[in-house]
């Protein structure tokens, strides 16, 4: 699904079984910044490809390995061809990269379940460890998009906002009609309620909302009808 507005292109990728969206933001010509690679390395950088963009950074809303699972090979694939690509993710949710992130991974899910068991082996690769931190009011490299730190789906949960653009790139803190899981020992809910109220509905209504999972949604929409569904999704 492509989104065009007179200054952006926005590609949605959705990727590996818990259909996590991965999204292309383009930041020049032929260039472009890509959030949450999820598993499908190969689907996100002919999706990138196609349209002629290359990607400078990668960045996560957050650690989880639906999220991060394709952006080794991407960088890997990238490297052959001469580019280098840096990742970034909030320093709280680092443990999550990395030589720890399979053991840190596994306890977001039930154990003893096949179907865990089987969600895991299909999402789990190698991941990067960051290049760089990012934190609440930092600008991503090369693009208009501000950091809003969220923490409550995760500790470094965070939404890349673009205000010329009217964007919000959400992860799992906000999606149409309901919230992030909170119920890790790491999550918060009050905390993440806490910080829709005083930080992200406090954006201007037309703001489009590009989630980490499900179809496209306005803070419009969201502020209306507040009566959230929370524990949405596997992870």
């Amino acid at each position: 699904m492509n989104v065009y507005s007179l200054y952006y292109m926005v590609e949605r990728i959705i990727t590996g079984p818990l259909h996590t969206n991965s999204f292309v933001v383009s930041t020049g010509r032929k260039s472009c910044l890509l959030i949450d690679p999820g598993v499908d390395a190969e689907k996100i950088w002919q999706s990138m490809e196609r349209i002629n963009l290359t990607p400078h950074t990668i960045v996560f809303t957050h650690g989880h390995i639906d999220h991060t699972a394709g952006a080794l090979e991407i960088i890997e694939h990238y490297r052959e061809k001469g580019v280098e690509i840096r990742v970034g993710i909030h320093s709280s949710d680092a443990d999550y990269l990395g030589l720890n992130g399979e053991e840190i991974n596994r306890k977001l899910l039930p154990v003893n379940n096949e179907e865990a068991d089987e969600v895991f082996t299909q999402l789990f690769k190698p991941r990067p460890q960051a290049d760089f931190y990012f934190s609440d009011g930092d600008s991503l490299p090369e693009s208009d998009l501000q950091v809003i730190h969220t923490p409550g789906h995760t500790e470094g949960s965070v939404c890349f906002y673009s205000e010329v653009n009217s964007a919000l790139f959400t992860g799992d803190s906000l999606f149409f009609d309901a919230l992030g899981r909170t119920d890790y020992t790491s999550s918060n809910k009050d905390d993440l309620l806490n910080v829709l109220n005083s930080k992200i509905f406090q954006l201007p209504p037309e703001t489009r909302i590009y989630p980490g999972h499900g179809p496209l949604s306005s803070l419009e929409r969201e502020i209306r009808d507040d009566s959230f569904k929370t524990n949405h999704g596997m992870i």
